[in-house]
This record gives C-alpha cells, structure tokens and sequence, in this order.
C-alpha cells in the first residue's frame, strides 16, 4: 500500500500494527523543525507547493521506492504552511519484511523527495525575516 498526503495542519502520524504478521520492520522516520537554519536562531519554517505537481512527485517516487526495494507499505504525510520548531514537517513509514531493505528504501524515497518534490521552504528568523532553507545534504 502506498499513501501520500500533504497537509496543512499539524501531523498525525501513521498508526502502527501488530497485526502484520509476515512484515517484520517498521520503520518510522519524523522529520523536526530545528531551532536553527544556516547558524542563525528561527521561530519556524514556512513550506509551500506547487500544489498541483507536489502530491502528485511524492507518489511517483514511492511508487518507485516500492518498486526497487522488496517493501510493503510505505506511507508519507508532508507538511505545508508555517511549522514551528520542534513540530513535525515530515512523517514517513516503511513496512518490510526485514530491517535491511526498509532502511534502504527510507533513505532513498527521502533523498529523491528532497530532490524531486516541488515543495520549497523558508526560515522564518527571530526578527522576522524570511530566508530560503535548502537541504544540501543526501
């Protein structure tokens, strides 16, 4: 099963389940808002979407990511609007049958969503001043 979402309001995360019964990982990653963004302290992060291409890339790539890793279920709800520290701006879980192949598909389906994904976000800094947060990093 694949699920993607973006939403505007606080995260809830995916419900785990004890009865996946020949799935033997689960694994959960919670992406958090920093209290910084390029050294410099911030109040929040604001995202924003191309709306009509962002849900649409996110399901492509998990779709991918299932086809390359013997995975289950891989379910993701990303965050849009403003998202203040400590809060939850990405939920992603992966079902497999091992530790080893859900490790690698959550790294690879969150790499290519940096990438790929036209959402774009902004460090909102203590003075209020808006400066663009890029990932640099793999």
């Amino acid at each position: 099963m694949i699920k993607v979402e973006i939403v505007g309001s606080s995260i809830t995360p995916f419900d785990s389940n004890d009865n996946q019964k020949e799935k033997g990982a689960e694994l959960i990653f919670n992406g958090r808002v920093r209290g910084t963004e390029h050294g410099k302290k911030i109040r929040m992060l604001e995202y924003e979407q191309y709306e009509d291409m962002a849900e649409k890339e996110l399901r492509i790539i998990a779709q991918e990511t299932q086809n390359k890793f013997p995975i289950k279920d891989l379910l993701c709800r990303h965050r849009i609007g403003e998202v203040k520290v400590g809060e939850t701006s990405l939920h992603v879980s992966v079902w497999s049958k091992h530790r080893k192949e859900g490790l690698e598909a959550m790294s690879f389906f969150i790499i290519e969503l940096k990438k790929r994904v036209p959402i774009w976000k902004w460090a909102i800094l203590e003075n209020g001043e808006k400066i663009p947060s890029e990932c640099k990093h793999e």
